[in-house]
């Protein structure tokens, strides 16, 4: 069973270049101030969204502490694992259980 991800709202294009415009701007120390603000309404995109993007591409480049993309994927396909490999264990230990209990029982000769 998989699960999708629900459609994006905006295309990678789209998403890449705000997040080198505000980065480009914050490099300007005097474009710094309100960045994701100016950029996001030029580019029709709420200010938060930019700013949660630039933040997510800034811990993947380790300039931000945090866990990045590839980390965070990793760990989900982890959970997802250790979370089959527990229900495999408890249906393997009920087989047992019913074995065991079988092997107990007298036999009809």
């Amino acid at each position: 069973m998989s699960i999708m991800a629900p459609p994006k709202k905006y295309p990678d294009e789209l998403r890449q270049r705000a997040v080198r415009l505000v980065m480009d701007a914050q490099k300007n120390p005097t474009g710094r101030r309100n960045a994701a603000t100016r950029i996001g309404a030029q580019l029709g995109i709420p200010a938060d969204t930019i700013r949660g993007w630039v933040r997510t591409v800034e811990i993947d480049q380790g300039v931000r502490p945090g866990t990045s993309t590839d980390d965070a994927t990793r760990l989900a396909e982890l959970e997802r694992e250790v979370t089959e490999l527990r229900r495999a264990n408890a249906i393997l230990k009920s087989a047992s259980a019913f074995f065991a209990a079988e092997l107990d029982r007298p036999s009809r000769r």
